[in-house]
């Protein structure tokens, strides 16, 4: 007999970088790497593969917030260049880092919603 497993919303399971079968087991083995599989399910998440995916959702995200400021304040105040180097580098790379692990499991999570690894449960 199968177990019953409840429907999960992808973008609580995915963003909270948890199973996204049960909810409750850990989705990565580490920063990026998608585990083997659930510790508290069994499900299998090899064949779950994000790609580019997530890298490029960020790129959309901070180009839409993080350059119209830059312009902004390049525009008002007139800074040296770099002082933009100084703010926007570090700015850059912490956003960078804070999203894309929750990005990668909202992937993970879509794909095993939308069934589109080889096999599931």
């Amino acid at each position: 007999m199968a177990e019953y497993y409840p429907n999960l919303s992808p973008f609580r399971t995915g963003l909270a970088c948890k199973c996204p079968r049960c909810g409750g087991g850990k989705l990565f083995d580490g920063y990026l790497t998608v585990r083997e599989s659930c510790a508290v399910c069994g499900l299998d998440l090899r064949g779950h593969d994000a790609g580019d995916g997530p890298a490029i959702f960020i790129i959309f995200i901070l180009g839409f917030v993080i350059v119209p400021i830059a312009l902004w304040g390049e525009m008002t105040y007139r800074p040296p260049l770099w002082l933009h180097a100084v703010i926007w580098a570090p700015t850059i790379l912490g956003v960078t880092l804070a999203l894309l692990r929750p990005l990668k499991g909202l992937m993970v999570a879509l794909q095993y919603r939308h069934r589109t690894t080889s096999e599931q449960d």
